[in-house]
């Protein structure tokens, strides 16, 4: 496997200058070997989150990969003298880990979401990669889980021999579920978000010239404003602010 990927801080988040071919070949490495690892996709909201709260930035911080999910850090990458940044996109990787994984007879596995998400989920990736190994489909609660039922999950996970773990459970609950099960699941753990949603197709997608022109925020806030409107607008802003501060500070430390 190639050597670990260049990172850069922002916002004192080290996000990878990586790609999905990358993100594919090491974690494919990790899953042969029954490594527990864990893979971030960050955005914004990611990035804020760690800003606000020192516990969670010190978690990333564990992680394995944090791939810059959003434009926003593609171009904060840039700024910061990366010109071969990419994005790195969680639903997109999850696809493409999805059909390595086939490839390679990889079993994986997907915690997360709703029953009926996931079983839409379920019969929409058995469609599109026939061959591929589903070892393990669960909706966890959505209070916290007590201890006993934690090290339940733990105990069906590891049974089910999964290589490569896909975690839905949205940001930051998902992050800090993989870094509180980093060492503990023989998996390469994705927090993946939205992708659930994505693939089965119980929510829209923003379009791919939204994507690229880092406008998806706007098509998502108006897919569900009540839902998101606190985020953007604490987040969005403050990140360009503090982002700007951090660029003309001169802090371009790797």
């Amino acid at each position: 496997m190639r050597a670990n990927s260049r990172t850069r801080s922002i916002l004192g988040v080290d996000v990878a200058v990586s790609s999905y071919e990358e993100t594919v070949e090491r974690s494919l490495g990790w899953a042969a070997a029954q490594d527990s690892r864990a893979v971030i996709f960050a955005n914004v909201h990611v990035v804020m989150e760690a800003y606000d709260d020192p516990d969670f930035l010190e978690r990333l911080k564990r992680a394995d990969m944090v791939n810059p999910d959003g434009m926003p850090l593609v171009w904060a990458l840039r700024a910061l003298g990366e010109s071969r940044a990419q994005r790195v996109y969680g639903p997109d990787a999850t696809i493409v880990m999805l059909a390595a994984a086939e490839d390679a007879g990889v079993p994986v596995g997907f915690y997360g979401a709703s029953d009926e998400v996931l079983e839409k989920l379920f019969q929409t990736v058995r469609q599109q990669y026939p061959k591929l190994r589903i070892v393990f489909l669960e909706s966890p609660e959505f209070r916290p889980l007590t201890f006993e039922e934690d090290d339940a999950a733990v105990a069906r996970l590891t049974l089910s021999g999964a290589r490569v773990l896909f975690v839905g459970l949205g940001c930051p609950k998902q992050e800090n579920w993989i870094m509180d099960h980093l060492g503990r699941i023989p998996a390469v753990m994705f927090g993946v978000g939205a992708a659930f949603d994505f693939i089965a197709g119980t929510k829209p997608q923003a379009p791919r010239w939204m994507m690229h022109s880092g406008l998806e925020w706007v098509f998502r806030f108006a897919s569900e404003p009540r839902r998101l409107a606190r985020r953007y607008l604490k987040h969005n802003p403050r990140f360009v602010v503090f982002f700007l501060r951090q660029l003309m500070s001169g802090r371009r430390d790797s």
